[in-house]
């Protein structure tokens, strides 16, 4: 069984490796402040020292991940553009929910969704629209616990080429940050989307990453009912995230 060095080495010569088949040139990464991004930048930097990006994208943006962006670009020392999308973000959400309103169609409880939706949509929009410049890469920064629960943005944070951290629990992602040398306040801040003021990765799906981690290994028999029915829910219904879109049958 690989150790967890062997286990980022091969990591990182797979991510060259799709680079080759791809015909590309590099990778990019959106870095967030978080454990998942600092993770990433620290592979790709790896894999590719002089041909990757991490891309800062801050909309209306806690300064404090910015910070602890900094902190992990600076760790790793890539190369990185630092962007503030608050205004491109607020202009657009304004124009589509100002013109249902003018429809009388505007939905105040689907306010939130549209708005934490779209950051997420325009910060993949914004990597993309780097990846296609340079010839790069997107890549992601879900791990197997928010596959699993579907806790990502359809055609946002989901819309990347590539997904290292796919088959990694949300703990093994916290070992790799410390063999990669992750700074301290990024590796001990609460998982957080950044989406609103307070807001959790944990509080928003209503139960934790261990117990997510659980099912994920397969020790559904140690995980309570109540956590199991949460994950168990939230599985099923972001099923349609981890597939094509469906198509009709071929009629006859």
């Amino acid at each position: 069984m690989m150790n967890r060095r062997e286990h980022i080495e091969k990591t990182v010569q797979w991510l060259r490796d799709k680079v080759e088949e791809a015909n590309c040139k590099g990778l990019v990464v959106g870095v967030s402040g978080g454990i998942d991004s600092a993770v990433v930048c620290n592979l790709i930097k790896r894999a590719y020292p002089s041909n990757s990006i991490g891309v800062i994208m801050s909309i209306n943006s806690n300064p404090k991940d910015r910070e602890d962006a900094l902190k992990v670009i600076k760790g790793c020392e890539i190369d990185y553009i630092d962007l503030d999308l608050t205004e491109p973000q607020l202009e657009i959400k304004d124009m589509a929910l100002n013109a249902l309103k003018e429809k009388n169609l505007f939905n105040e409880n689907g306010e939130r969704a549209a708005d934490s939706n779209l950051r997420a949509r325009i910060r993949m929009s914004t990597l993309y629209t780097v990846a296609n410049n340079l010839g790069y890469l997107v890549v992601g920064t879900d791990n197997a616990a928010e596959v699993h629960t579907g806790y990502f943005t359809k055609y946002g944070d989901g819309g990347v080429d590539l997904i290292p951290l796919a088959n990694l629990t949300k703990a093994e992602v916290y070992e790799w940050a410390k063999e990669l040398g992750v700074h301290e306040d990024v590796i001990n801040k609460a998982p957080s989307a950044g989406l609103w003021e307070g807001q959790t990765d944990e509080n928003e799906m209503g139960t934790t990453y261990d117990m997510i981690d659980k099912v994920v290994q397969g020790k559904r028999d140690e995980v309570p009912q109540k956590d199991l029915d949460i994950i168990d829910r939230l599985h099923r219904i972001s099923e349609h995230k981890r597939n094509m879109p469906p198509k009709p049958p071929i009629f006859e």
